[in-house]
């Protein structure tokens, strides 16, 4: 790796304040707050209005979808296209007649 070109990769809490969740990783951001971890060290922290504690996918309070609900609507606005033609039958010729 080359010295002197990549940014300072150091300890930071990521802190979701909604959810009272707090995680350590590793970060290039460099914020200016401070707070003690677990471990009795001071590292910068990062304030983060979502995380996976607060999320709704991930705590399972997402909406369910009504995907039927807006074909109906789509189909309603729009029309409902003319069905598929059916298939040829065998021996059958364009002008209808049987030979």
């Amino acid at each position: 790796m080359k010295t002197g070109i990549h940014p300072d990769y150091h300890p930071v809490v990521y802190r979701d304040a909604s959810a009272d969740f707090a995680f350590l990783t590793r970060s290039t951001a460099t914020p200016a707050a401070t707070v003690v971890w677990e471990d009795g060290n001071t590292y910068p922290v990062i304030d983060v209005e979502v995380s996976s504690a607060s999320h709704p996918f991930y705590t399972g309070n997402a909406r369910v979808v009504d995907t039927a609900g807006r074909v109906e609507k789509f189909r309603r606005r729009y029309g409902q296209t003319a069905p598929a033609a059916a298939p040829a039958q065998p021996g059958a010729t364009t002008d209808g007649a049987a030979r």
